[in-house]
């Protein structure tokens, strides 16, 4: 398996764009890896790496072989994965790419479930706005996505979506929390904070105000909407979520957003296009998309399975 280590230590120096940071990481000297890289290179019989004054960076030919590794990897997890499973024991790894909403509440109950039933399978999280998940995906960085309004969908292949309405956030207290349902421009009419400009929601609301009389004039901008949640309760603002990061407590409530004012946010599970999952994350996916399904039905509204 030496050819193996040799690949993993040209993706460290490639992520690391350093051959010393790099050579630490892996705990090898510099020296050493130096040689592995160069004596590859002769073998490939192409350089793959550009020497820099501050360190190192993929050329051109180094792009489509890192393409190639995490591919390669991607492969053999699978492998190990469909061996594990022969022997009635489910092992592997799973990482996924989400938005802040899936944070507190969804993902770690999927995931926790999942694992009661198969222990041996480890997970990595990384929350990611929408334009970097799919990056995740083509990349290699992650096996699955769940993320608000992806931006391009190039390389994301829909596994599930979910429809969400846009959700107003604010203290029990305040006067809009009587209502069963909000208009924007009563949310908008006070104090309101708002999620930066990569996150889907604030996208939503930014198409809503466009050519209306009422705008955007947030008290606060923040990349957290946990931090979002709690703020609420310090200025009697209003903030906005979707409902699957949301749970009503004694001090902080949720109230829909009319559609006629926010269109519902997309919820999208989603992979790389025409990359072949390991077992364990598309194991996961199949649960995902059951649960995702069971939650469309009891909205009552549409959703979309692949």
């Amino acid at each position: 398996m030496r050819h193996l280590q040799t690949l993993r230590l040209i993706e460290a120096v490639a992520r690391a764009g350093s051959i010393r940071k790099a050579a630490e990481d892996m705990a090898i000297t510099s020296s050493a890896l130096n040689r592995r890289i160069t004596g590859f290179e002769d073998e490939f019989g192409y350089p793959i790496f550009e020497r820099l004054p501050r360190g190192v960076r993929l050329n051109p030919a180094g792009e489509l072989l890192i393409q190639h590794i995490r591919a390669q990897t991607s492969d053999l997890e699978r492998v190990r994965g469909q061996v594990a499973d022969l022997s009635g024991e489910r092992r592997g790894h799973v990482s996924i790419a989400c938005s802040q909403a899936l944070q507190p509440y969804f993902l770690p109950e999927q995931i926790s479930a999942y694992r009661r039933e198969h222990p041996g399978v480890s997970f990595s999280v990384h929350v990611r706005d929408r334009a970097s998940a799919e990056e995740d995906l083509s990349n290699f960085r992650s096996d699955l996505a769940l993320v608000v309004e992806p931006v391009y969908l190039a390389e994301f292949e829909v596994l599930f979506a979910l429809q969400q309405p846009i959700h107003a956030v604010m203290a029990a207290d305040h006067p809009l929390a009587a209502r069963e349902e909000l208009r924007l421009r009563d949310c908008l009419a006070g104090p309101h904070v708002v999620p930066t400009s990569p996150y889907g929601v604030r996208h939503l609301l930014e198409i809503s105000v466009r050519g209306r009389s009422m705008r955007l004039s947030p008290s606060l901008e923040a990349d957290s909407f946990e931090f979002m949640r709690h703020y609420v309760l310090h200025e009697g603002a209003v903030g906005f979520q979707i409902p699957v990061g949301l749970k009503d407590g004694p001090e902080v409530v949720s109230r829909p957003v009319s559609v006629r004012d926010v269109p519902p946010a997309h919820l999208l599970l989603g992979q790389m296009r025409g990359r072949t999952l390991p077992v364990a994350p598309a194991r996961f996916a199949q649960q995902l998309q059951a649960v995702l399904a069971a939650m469309a039905e009891a909205a009552g509204g549409p959703a979309a399975a692949r």
